[in-house]
């Protein structure tokens, strides 16, 4: 089993990675391989709707996007962190995300997915929403833990005293591991489902 971490804060060692590393230490107690990518302090453009990935199966920009989507070749799940910016995930994460996602050709469907929001006081439940719809759209089941995957702090190292926060964070690797281990065996046994031809209907119509 491994699970790719992508962090999307620009502060190193700051809330979102206390987060995130609640979850590495559960998940190298199941044996679990990780992991974790920094991608807030990185220069990435968002998406520019131009189709070259249509045509060549990888983005336009020649950056770290293309860099995940060959490591989730080899994954089993992947977990998204944000700290909150104005009730929402990071630019920078979101243009990532948003171009990570529309460019892989992978078949993702029943890798796992975890999404983790980190906040002063408020928006972690838009932050958790807006993640989590990256993986409803890929077929990716979405692990869950005891609350919203959510961790509270202001200043750097403040996470550390959410101790229910951090018990979600166990809780969650726990879950995703057995999921992922489920999943696993039924793959095993037998394969994924049936997946019918792509069908694609405009809104837009003649009157």
């Amino acid at each position: 089993m491994k699970v790719l971490l992508i962090n999307g804060s620009p502060r190193v060692n700051g809330n979102t990675a206390i987060a995130l590393d609640e979850m590495v230490k559960v998940f190298k107690e199941e044996n679990v391989e990780t992991e974790v990518i920094q991608i807030g302090q990185q220069d990435i453009r968002g998406c520019i709707g131009c189709g070259f990935c249509y045509k060549n199966g990888h983005c336009v920009f020649n950056d770290i996007v293309d860099e995940v989507n060959k490591k989730l070749e080899t994954c089993d799940g992947l977990v998204v962190a944000s700290p909150v910016y104005y009730a929402s995930p990071n630019g920078t994460l979101l243009a990532f995300l948003d171009r990570l996602f529309y460019s892989s050709r992978l078949d993702k469907r029943m890798m796992v997915g975890a999404s983790i929001a980190v906040a002063r006081r408020g928006g972690c439940s838009a932050t958790f929403d807006v993640l989590n719809k990256y993986f409803t759209i890929s077929g990716m089941p979405v692990a869950s833990s005891n609350y919203w995957n959510s961790v509270h702090g202001a200043k750097q190292g403040e996470a550390l005293e959410d101790g229910e926060g951090l018990q979600v964070m166990r809780n969650l690797a726990k879950n995703m591991t057995f999921l992922m281990k489920s999943i696993a065996l039924g793959k095993e046994a037998y394969g994924l489902p049936e997946r019918e031809a792509k069908i694609a209907t405009n809104f837009i119509r003649k009157v």
